[in-house]
């Protein structure tokens, strides 16, 4: 790389482009991407505990509950079409009790307005249902 020192009378344009600020923003960009740059090798000693092969352990399958919100606004549990809010708030509260609680499969049609469904999971949560997942998405897929 050379530099270019003109006698006082030339009266041509420089074209050659300054590159030393260009490449100093470059270096303090590298430094700062360095520094910021989180230690991959960082880790987490973990005590777990070692299986017991003579103990059995027998598993609880947990209850699961179908709640379906038809397209009308419809709440459905268990293939039973539930009548009012009251009667809803007390499947809910009756299956956050349970123990272990049952899981809640809720299945929203697809025409169904996002409304309806906001207030089921509203109440749901509200009563203390903590085990609730959505199932049928694949309606949506198209």
């Amino acid at each position: 790389m050379g530099m270019n020192v003109s006698s006082g009378g030339d009266d041509e344009v420089m074209v050659d482009m300054n590159t030393t600020p260009l490449i100093d923003v470059m270096l303090v960009l590298l430094v700062m991407l360095i520094i910021t740059i989180p230690i991959q090798t960082h880790a987490v000693k973990l005590d777990m505990p070692r299986p017991n092969m003579n103990q059995k352990e027998e598993l609880v399958k947990p209850e699961v509950v179908n709640l379906e919100v038809d397209f009308d606004g419809t709440v459905i549990w268990n293939g039973t079409p539930v009548t009012d809010q009251a009667t809803l708030n007390g499947y809910l509260s009756r299956a956050a009790n349970t123990n272990p609680q049952p899981e809640v499969h809720l299945r929203p049609n697809r025409l169904a307005k996002y409304d309806h469904v906001a207030r089921v999971l509203a109440s749901a949560q509200r009563l203390g249902v903590l085990k609730i997942g959505f199932v049928g998405n694949e309606q949506y897929m198209d």
